[in-house]
């Protein structure tokens, strides 16, 4: 098999393949259920075999991917239209601890044992079960974990403190380039980055690794390391 022909098909595939993504929407790359998981391992082998395989043609990579690309899609659309059926084709997640009591038959019934429980739980940085008020198995296999009231952390309510609006911070020059889009969608201009250039005494924004601003704490930024 040619490196011309293997480089086509490459090509060919990987491109189908990020067109099908794209179709298919954000789930079949977070593998939000054991389904989307599978589909994808599924996706990628059509692909890869059919690469190899010297009897296989562009067209039959390409019909390969978009027939399983429409049954993917299929199996989406009916667990949206039908709401009975995703429990079948999605799975529900599964309380593995209520109220602070560890529900063995659900363990039992999910393959799931109590060192792998515990594991699970570490990387919700909980290390004792006592910590546990709730714990929900999600149909990805992670765990979300509600914390007993004395173990949670304190919140403004607590303190009776006033609690303060959030802001998302904006990228203004990131690997020293500038982002006009995101200078402008902040509402500033081009003569207010350069008084923040000249205020931090920076000469030029590609002498910057990252230039960030926030509503409430203003601006971040970071020279790139010359060394």
């Amino acid at each position: 098999m040619g490196i011309g022909s293997i480089t086509l098909e490459l090509l060919v595939g990987f491109l189908a393949l990020l067109v099908l993504t794209k179709a298919l929407g954000k789930t079949q790359i977070t593998q939000i259920t054991p389904f989307d998981f599978i589909s994808s391992l599924v996706l990628g082998e059509l692909v890869g075999n059919a690469i190899y395989d010297k009897e296989v043609n562009i067209l039959s990579i390409i019909y390969a991917v978009l027939l399983w690309g429409v049954l993917i899609y299929i199996v989406e659309w009916i667990t949206q239209k039908f709401r009975s059926t995703r429990s079948i084709l999605e799975g529900n997640p599964s309380i593995v601890i209520s109220h602070g009591k560890i529900n063995r038959r659900q363990l039992q019934k999910n393959k799931l044992d109590i060192n792998q429980l515990q594991n699970l739980l570490r990387q919700k940085d909980v290390f004792s079960l006592r910590e546990v008020e709730f714990a929900i198995l999600e149909t990805n296999g992670s765990i979300s974990v509600l914390k007993k009231s004395d173990y949670q952390q304190p919140t403004k309510q607590d303190f009776d403190l006033k609690p303060k609006q959030g802001y998302l911070s904006v990228d203004i020059i990131s690997d020293g380039k500038i982002d006009w889009g995101n200078l402008h969608d902040a509402g500033f201009n081009e003569e207010w980055l350069n008084k923040i250039l000249k205020e931090h005494h920076i000469d030029h924004a590609e002498d910057l690794l990252i230039l960030e601003w926030q509503q409430d704490t203003g601006v971040f930024l970071q020279k790139i390391d010359k060394d």
